[in-house]
């Protein structure tokens, strides 16, 4: 597999793979948070002052799953996965906790999220070090990384080491709070190379001049170059990370790759199949 780079507070290093000889390794950097995702899949609506049955899974999650902390159990259980998984974390240590993201889950269909970010957003432009970006080819930045300070300073810091990255736009309601004329002017100086984003998230943002727009439609599929593709076929469990997991896989090898991530994702508890 390529390299993958991600950054922030700490700063978690995928070795080196290997790719088939004679192909160019590409090199990604994300820059964004790490988190305990808390998934919930309800058997039906929840019931006031009793018991919903339901199932449930935690583990390593946020888009970027860049920040690693040390300091409380929840940022050590991130810690011990991502390292499993064949992370070398390093980085500033900030204090706070860890952030804590609890998805409801309607039975792979779709997810609501209660978000807590923690010190996910304060990871600043300071603390980046050169050293970290040495041998990667591409930035992706998560919305989140660019809708809140101090983190949106480390964001565009990155961007300036690295042009023309992807960019997910991440969530509705994170950008409407940020302000979607202020969005699109910051997408404007970054000129994007790849937007990601859901259907309802593109239609806020509208198109992206210079960019390629990958729109995301869930059981249907991805809509690129007014092309849709269609999803893999696959017995949905949990639709948290499918989103990220397809953009994870069209940046290594482009649709067909982003498709079979997706429904890897979609097919298992959690944010990492």
């Amino acid at each position: 597999m390529p390299k993958n780079v991600v950054v922030g507070p700490n700063h978690d290093k995928r070795q080196p793979g290997r790719g088939p000889p004679g192909r160019l390794r590409l090199v990604i950097c994300v820059l964004g948070d790490a988190h305990l995702d808390v998934i919930v899949s309800l058997a039906g609506p929840v019931q006031p002052e009793t018991d919903t049955p339901a199932t449930t899974s935690a583990g390593a999650g946020g888009q970027a799953a860049n920040v690693a902390w040390a300091a409380d159990p929840a940022g050590r259980m991130v810690a011990g996965e991502l390292t499993g998984r064949g992370v070398e974390l390093a980085g500033p240590v900030l204090p706070g906790r860890t952030g804590v993201v609890v998805s409801l889950s309607d039975a792979g269909r779709s997810r609501s999220m209660l978000t807590d970010r923690g010190v996910g957003t304060q990871l600043q432009a300071g603390h980046l070090r050169d050293d970290w970006f040495t041998g990667c080819t591409r930035l992706h930045l998560p919305g989140y990384s660019l809708l809140r300070e101090p983190v949106q300073g480390a964001a565009l810091a990155a961007a300036r080491r690295l042009p023309r990255p992807s960019v997910d736009l991440s969530s509705t309601s994170a950008l409407r709070d940020y302000g979607l004329d202020r969005f699109r002017a910051l997408l404007a100086g970054l000129r994007p190379q790849t937007v990601f984003g859901t259907e309802e998230e593109a239609g806020l943002v509208g198109e992206v001049p210079g960019a390629e727009m990958v729109v995301k439609l869930g059981s249907r599929g991805v809509r690129v170059g007014g092309v849709t593709y269609a999803a893999a076929p696959v017995t949905a469990v949990d639709a948290t990370g499918a989103g990220d997991a397809f953009a994870a896989g069209y940046l290594l090898g482009g649709v067909s790759l982003g498709l079979a991530a997706a429904a890897r994702a979609v097919a298992t508890m959690g944010a990492m199949p």
